[in-house]
């Protein structure tokens, strides 16, 4: 089974996939939010996208848990995201039935940002992969802590 990534925003969600035996994390794709929706929606919408996937037998995506990025500021206090990011967690984790881990995110935007940049130029490109390149960074944080423990 695989462990799905998740950098929660309010315009889009970057998704990244482990491999199977979770040991590397991969972007995978970026999911636009309706305006105006609310965390629950976004749950609702993403728990979609899984089961959707599940179904499908040929892609070979059999996702067992799911890792939510915890948007904090450097100090470790919670920013104006934290609320949301977790309301979405306990929503996704109703709508799938899956174990839902939250995942400290500090920084890793910046880190996603820097590892593009030595890849691609345009800032255009690296934009339309920011969100998926961010929640392979929450992913592999997750994958390694757990290796460590």
């Amino acid at each position: 089974m695989r462990i799905l990534g998740v950098d929660y925003g309010r315009r889009r969600i970057g998704l990244a996939l482990s491999d199977q035996s979770a040991m590397l994390a991969t972007p995978w794709r970026v999911v636009a939010v309706a305006a105006g929706a609310t965390p629950a929606t976004s749950a609702e919408q993403l728990a979609a996208i899984v089961a959707a996937s599940r179904a499908r037998p040929d892609d070979d995506i059999d996702v067992g848990t799911i890792v939510v990025g915890l948007p904090r500021r450097l100090n470790g206090e919670d920013t104006d995201q934290t609320k949301p990011a977790r309301d979405f967690a306990g929503h996704l984790a109703a709508f799938t039935g899956l174990e839902v881990h939250l995942q400290d995110e500090r920084l890793t935007s910046h880190e996603a940002e820097s590892r593009l940049a030595t890849r691609e130029r345009d800032w255009r490109k690296r934009k339309a992969r920011l969100d998926a390149a961010a929640a392979a960074v929450i992913l592999q944080d997750y994958l390694d802590a757990r290796k460590r423990a």
